[in-house]
């Protein structure tokens, strides 16, 4: 058995990804990521014996403190969540513009978090990743991505190491938060700070919890639209004291294929969802101005004990 570490900080890249050679897809199997989900394999995803519990708990717990310790330097209103499916392609049209948002909304002043997945989730992070370049070379990175278009595909790793060698950085960060329960997709690289979770519950509750500053729903599948219910009903009891905006991308996803943008306003109107701050756009411009026109009344010395209080 893996020994599962007490953390002091959160996790990086590097230390998830320890023994991966880009050169060679196949050694992500000799990383601390792969061999902690191997162990949650063989020792049950849902075990109830003691001493696989306890030693994950005290592990997830750990996790826990050290993202509220890094939060510390964020005002709460800051931190901006996307929520969307891991099947989302590289070579999609949306994937370029999660991106866009995202980079965008990081040069502003943001801390981008996600669920630190593929997908629409690796979008969030390779944006922010891309912070401070051109529009021209994020094009060109993620030309280098098209090669392995999904986790599933070979090179989906090592293509986001080539990114990551080719346009250094260590100014912008982003907040990644993945669980072993879904350990057969890795979390992103691009994601520059990761608070990986055996809990998945804890982990989906504490992505919506930090993201004071709004949720960004992209499209995305059974997940996805259970966080849309998760977020609005925080939202509806004001369990941080604050109602986040609401903020769905792809206008024909959210009002045709999966209607739930009208659903949640009818909602409100008849009284069963109170202070929701819905809005729905289709460009990355649109998102961002109305992420950054949010301005909470709360002090941000208030949000920060209040969101303390939560994570604990």
């Amino acid at each position: 058995m893996e020994n599962y570490q007490i953390r002091r900080c959160l996790y990086s890249a590097r230390d998830l990804y320890d023994a991966f050679d880009p050169a060679d897809e196949s050694s992500y199997a000799k990383c601390y990521d792969a061999r902690i989900y191997a162990d949650v394999l063989m020792d049950g995803k849902r075990s109830r014996a003691l001493a696989v519990t306890l030693p994950r708990t005290l592990h997830d717990h750990s996790i826990s403190t050290a993202l509220f310790a890094f939060l510390a330097d964020w005002s709460p209103a800051d931190v901006v969540g996307v929520m969307g499916g891991h099947a989302m392609r590289r070579s999609d049209p949306a994937f370029r513009k999660v991106a866009l948002a995202s980079k965008t909304l990081t040069e502003q002043g943001k801390l981008m978090v996600s669920g630190g997945g593929p997908g629409a989730m690796e979008a969030t992070h390779f944006g922010a990743w891309m912070a401070g370049r051109t529009e021209a070379e994020l094009d060109a990175a993620l030309q280098m991505l098209l090669s392995a278009d999904t986790f599933a595909d070979k090179g989906w790793l090592s293509t986001a190491f080539g990114v990551m060698e080719r346009f250094p950085q260590e100014r912008y960060k982003s907040l990644g938060i993945p669980t072993w329960l879904y350990g057969h997709e890795p979390p992103t690289p691009f994601a520059t700070h990761i608070a990986k979770y055996f809990d998945n519950s804890l982990r989906e509750d504490n992505i919506l919890t930090v993201s004071v500053g709004g949720i960004i729903f992209a499209p995305g599948s059974a997940g996805t639209l259970q966080e849309v219910f998760q977020e609005a009903a925080q939202d509806h009891y004001h369990s941080c004291d604050v109602s986040s905006p609401i903020v769905f991308f792809g206008k024909d996803f959210w009002t045709r294929t999966v209607p739930l943008y009208g659903f949640l306003q009818s909602l409100m109107e008849s009284g069963f969802y109170k202070d929701l701050l819905l809005s729905i756009h289709d460009e990355p411009e649109e998102i961002v101005r109305q992420i950054m026109a949010f301005r909470p009344e709360m002090p941000r010395e208030q949000q920060h004990e209040r969101l303390g209080r939560k994570l604990q």
